[in-house]
């Protein structure tokens, strides 16, 4: 049960600009805030004890609540800027007041993480801020000005594809660093 609800948020979190695209005319803007702030309420425990956890979850409660109460269905296209905004403020935090999110998540795997790896833990962490600056301007780009297929199309696709590529290129240079004499 602990395991499906760890994957619950990530999986909804990726269907959600599918889940508005296609819920929007059928599904009233309060039903979707209870249940995404449901979703959340279940994952709080354990979101709790991350860092910038308490933030993360009294956010995404605050947007379901206002998205509950306006009913505005065009505030379902800002979730995904939410979301940008708070990771951007868990990375970029983490910079200030260390040890840094990639070095706390390289911990996980790592916990004898060599010092001189943490330089560039903190150069890691350095892109994925400027990915999460990049990804709230578009977001919230494409919620002012652009159809709800662009949105979609962006948020639900162009957006994972490139934290794929930056998953991946990420993966490829340390595995050349590590081999490199």
């Amino acid at each position: 049960m602990r395991k499906l609800t760890t994957l619950l948020l990530p999986v909804i979190g990726l269907l959600y600009p599918f889940l508005v695209y296609f819920g929007m005319e059928h599904v009233s803007t309060p039903l979707f805030a209870l249940v995404l702030g449901a979703i959340w309420l279940i994952r709080a425990p354990g979101l709790l004890k991350q860092p910038g956890g308490r933030w993360m979850v009294g956010a995404a409660l605050a947007y379901c609540a206002l998205l509950a109460f306006s009913g505005e269905a065009a505030m379902l296209r800002w979730y995904p800027t939410l979301i940008s905004a708070l990771l951007l403020f868990v990375f970029g935090i983490s910079l200030k007041y260390g040890p840094t999110m990639v070095e706390r998540i390289a911990r996980v795997r790592e916990p004898n993480l060599p010092p001189e790896a943490i330089p560039y833990t903190r150069k890691v962490t350095w892109v994925w801020v400027c990915f999460f600056v990049f990804n709230g301007l578009m977001s919230t780009a494409l919620t002012l000005w652009a159809p709800l297929s662009w949105w979609t199309l962006y948020n639900g696709l162009i957006a994972y594809f490139i934290m794929g590529v930056l998953f991946a290129g990420e993966w490829l240079l340390r595995k050349r660093l590590r081999i490199a004499p």
